[in-house]
């Protein structure tokens, strides 16, 4: 009977550690797994605010570098604005001059074109009617309000330009004498101005001491005709004989 009873005594003694030490680590396995949560999440949140401050100090890199670059900017655009200043006030001193140039250069291109319409009268009469027009057309053109200055004395100059180039050309054309005859007429240069009737039958030159022209013999009409073939390209360029002679003998 004593024993009996003895053995369940031992049992329990027996089982009451176990049982123990399950209920005990049960709450510790517990506490190290809440803690090992709490520590990822820790991690999480420490991985988050790490990659947004690693974001964020790109982005903050990123606009140091577009400030710095702004700053070079504005350093060039106050280098260039100071330059336009500059420029401005040459721009402002040049209108100045442009308008006392204006009011030196209108009358010398008056005086210019009546030197030119002089010229045309006393030089000898080729391509009279022409030459005559272009100052005319000169002066009308002087009192335009819509004509600037610039184009005024560009026309000027021009007329004189065809004028010098007169001088070192060759030029056949068919032009009219006084008396209405019409003629072949043969420029050369400024050296002698001649003609030949269309039929062949009368030629002549320009006296320029006698401010008239003078006929020259039939004897000179191949010579003249010649003259006439090359100044128009019909043939060849040579030596051209021309009766100068008697024009200078008319001085």
């Amino acid at each position: 009977m004593i024993r009996s009873r003895v053995l369940p005594v031992l049992a329990g003694l027996l089982l009451s550690p176990l049982a123990l030490a399950q209920g005990g680590l049960d709450p510790v396995l517990q506490k190290g797994e809440l803690r090992t949560q709490q520590a990822a999440q820790a991690q999480t949140r420490v991985d988050a605010a790490y990659d947004a401050t690693r974001s964020a100090l790109d982005e903050f890199k990123g606009v140091q570098k577009q400030i710095e670059g702004l700053k070079v900017y504005l350093e060039q655009l106050g280098a260039q604005v100071e330059n336009q200043d500059r420029e401005l006030a040459q721009i402002g001193t040049s209108i100045d001059n442009v308008a006392l140039v204006e009011r030196q250069i209108v009358p010398l291109m008056l005086r210019m074109i009546d030197a030119l319409d002089q010229l045309v009268a006393l030089d000898a009469p080729f391509l009279i009617d022409e030459r005559k027009a272009r100052v005319q057309r000169l002066r009308e053109l002087m009192p335009r309000a819509d004509v600037t200055v610039a184009e005024k004395f560009r026309n000027v100059m021009a007329a004189y330009s065809t004028e010098v180039n007169y001088g070192s050309t060759l030029e056949a054309y068919r032009g009219k004498l006084p008396d209405g005859r019409e003629v072949d007429q043969l420029r050369i240069g400024r050296v002698a101005l001649l003609y030949r009737s269309l039929d062949g039958s009368q030629r002549g030159y320009w006296d320029k001491a006698a401010k008239s022209w003078k006929d020259l013999p039939n004897s000179d009409d191949p010579d003249v005709l010649y003259a006439l073939r090359v100044a128009r390209e019909q043939t060849a360029p040579d030596l051209i004989h021309l009766p100068l002679a008697t024009a200078e003998a008319a001085k």
